[in-house]
């Protein structure tokens, strides 16, 4: 059986997530909003940008850009889109996939033309009824990847004319009728208004839809409790990390029941010895800990878990409760990512609190133009330098080029992590 899906919806207006196409209530701030969708178990974020008109789109197109750099989780948007130039935006702000209203006029035209484009695996189509599907039911598996159907009385309908995949919308959480569709062969996954409720335990739907006989992407373990080397207490130490950093937060203990909540409900709960009960970080502080991954050490009697941490880990409010020198003895970084980041925060600072004769104030300055020739110089110097015998030269001209390189980012506003992602998806 493929997997299912549990997918959130966005709605964008002014730049601002509201409650629906209309209701234009405010639900908090959207970055927030969508790194719990990202962190919770959501496994993909639909966004519709309810702009009427081009400077409205161009703050929602910001805020998708911003939504993209926020989460690992895919995203797709739709909404205001009457021509390829739309669809253009959207990708190139980071959506994987754009929805097309089949309620348009001439939405396939623009389907078919967006899909030799962009391929069929960036392209989808929302509908209310059948006639779209069956107008163009032969079109429908060439251009479309996947359908978002909004009204599920039509399923049956759907079913009968095209083996095109769908994604239904839920009104309401009825789990008898959600879990009858989802076995439908066709069926990719679910939406709905009660799955944008911060409030919702994705992770808890989940585990109710995996025991009735549905493939979920939630927790399924390799290793169990039993297979753990127990300390005389009979717990295990667990090391938490934050899974972007890498940084170590705290130090932790788990009995089996706090390993199993942390499983089910994919946030971090250790046992306390001190109090002698169960505790899931942050249900009191609402720091949580979001979990990322669960690895056992070599000898199975330590636990490494990677979280997406809310807020910060220590009780004392640092971001991590290893804040105090014993010794210290300088060294060189070399990790290269944390280089070029290191490198480029100081661009960055440079650019915000420009210094008296300071190069990278002189290039910003001067301008984008200045910027983009330095480019080609280095460039060309890298060039030059590659026909020279000698090794040593390149590695000069390419660190210089990657210098001016971080000064162009920091004039356009592009991070290391939006390169990195973008590298990731080749």
């Amino acid at each position: 059986m493929e997997q299912k899906n549990i997918v959130a919806t966005i709605y964008l207006k002014n730049g601002q997530a509201v409650r629906g196409i209309d209701n234009f209530e405010p639900v908090g701030d959207v970055l927030n909003l969508a790194r719990l969708y990202n962190d919770s178990g959501i496994d993909k974020i639909i966004v519709f940008d309810l702009s009427v008109d081009d400077d409205e789109h161009d703050k929602n197109i910001h805020t998708i850009k911003n939504i993209n750099r926020n989460v690992e989780i895919k995203v797709c948007a739709g909404g205001n889109i009457n021509r390829l130039e739309d669809i253009k935006k959207f990708i190139y702000a980071g959506c994987l996939q754009v929805i097309v209203n089949g309620a348009k006029q001439g939405s396939m035209d623009l389907a078919e033309e967006a899909c030799r484009r962009f391929g069929k695996d960036r392209i989808l189509v929302s509908i209310e009824n059948v006639d779209f599907i069956f107008k163009h039911q032969q079109q429908m598996p060439e251009n479309f990847h996947e359908l978002l159907v909004l009204n599920p009385n039509v399923l049956d309908a759907i079913d009968n004319i095209t083996d095109v995949p769908y994604v239904v919308y839920f009104d309401t959480c009825d789990f008898s009728g959600i879990t009858n569709v989802l076995k439908r062969k066709n069926v990719r996954g679910i939406a709905g208004n009660f799955i944008n409720n911060p409030e919702t335990d994705v992770m808890e739907i989940k585990s109710r839809l995996s025991a009735a006989g549905i493939k979920m992407d939630n927790f399924e373990p390799s290793l169990h409790w039993a297979d753990l080397k127990k300390n005389t207490d009979g717990l295990v130490p667990v090391v938490v990390q934050d899974y972007r950093t890498d940084e170590v937060l705290m130090l932790a203990y788990m009995n089996e029941e706090a390993f199993e909540s942390t499983i089910h409900i994919g946030k971090m709960t250790y046992y306390s010895r001190s109090r002698r009960e169960l505790w899931t970080k942050g249900m009191t502080s609402g720091h949580v800990q979001y979990v990322k991954s669960l690895t056992a050490d070599c000898d199975y009697d330590t636990i490494l878990a990677k979280v997406s941490q809310v807020g910060v880990a220590c009780h004392t409010g640092s971001p991590t409760c290893f804040f105090n020198n014993i010794v210290k003895k300088e060294y060189m970084e070399k990790n290269p990512l944390k280089v070029l980041e290191d490198v480029y925060g100081i661009i960055i600072d440079r650019k915000m609190h420009p210094r008296e004769g300071s190069y990278t104030n002189y290039l910003f300055d001067k301008g984008i133009d200045k910027i983009l020739k330095k480019i080609g110089e280095e460039a060309t110097e890298i060039v030059i330098a590659a026909k020279n015998p000698d090794p040593e030269e390149i590695k000069y001209e390419i660190s210089d080029f990657l210098y001016h390189m971080m000064v162009l980012m920091a004039e356009k506003g592009v991070t290391w992590e939006e390169i990195t992602e973008e590298l990731s998806k080749r």
